[in-house]
């Protein structure tokens, strides 16, 4: 689909509200490999906080998300009791979900928890090879493949929450461990 400004994006990417929260985000960030423990743990916040809901509501919420769960340091989330979870019920910038929240504070406790490898480590050694072609279009985007659904079976093993095959396939779109621009989309491929 061609923007405003004449590059051909994937369909999703394009704002229908005026704003370029779609856009920056297609262009900026989505599938350009994420590196760093923090970062990769606030990715997968995200995209739990996600599940069931539209991404726009995501990222019109991200700097909420970011003040309420200490700007994803794990150590720090791993420190919340049950009294900040009753904070983050009450907080109406975020999504006020107990599960996931909840679910949040734990994945920060299992990443502190990782003793034979790190987080940046464990999620990309889940990468398959790089493509030799994108995808024609978004219909031929898979919502899981074998490569998520052993990321999350190990993840749950190593106690994590809310990381099923289809967030953990969304995950790995976001970070760059696959490709899935469509192939006439601008942005180069990274990986």
């Amino acid at each position: 689909m061609t923007g405003s400004d004449g590059r051909v994006r994937c369909g999703w990417a394009i704002d229908t509200d005026g704003s370029r929260l779609y856009r920056d985000y297609h262009d900026d960030e989505w599938g350009r490999p994420l590196h760093g423990r923090d970062e990769l743990y606030e990715r997968l916040c995200l995209e739990a906080f996600q599940s069931g809901l539209s991404w726009i509501t995501i990222l019109r919420k991200r700097a909420a998300f970011r003040a309420a769960f200490a700007g994803f340091d794990p150590e720090a989330v791993a420190r919340y009791t049950e009294a900040d979870v009753e904070r983050l019920l009450a907080d109406a910038s975020i999504v006020r979900n107990r599960a996931k929240i909840e679910a949040s504070v734990t994945n920060a406790r299992a990443v502190l928890e990782l003793s034979d490898t790190d987080l940046d480590t464990l999620l990309w050694s889940f990468a398959p090879p790089p493509r030799t072609s994108r995808l024609a279009t978004m219909n031929n985007v898979p919502a899981t493949t074998e490569e998520s659904a052993s990321m999350a079976k190990e993840l749950k093993r190593r106690g994590f929450k809310f990381v099923g095959p289809t967030t953990a396939y969304a995950l790995m779109q976001a970070t760059g461990m696959v490709d899935d621009h469509v192939a006439d989309c601008w942005v180069p491929t990274t990986r």
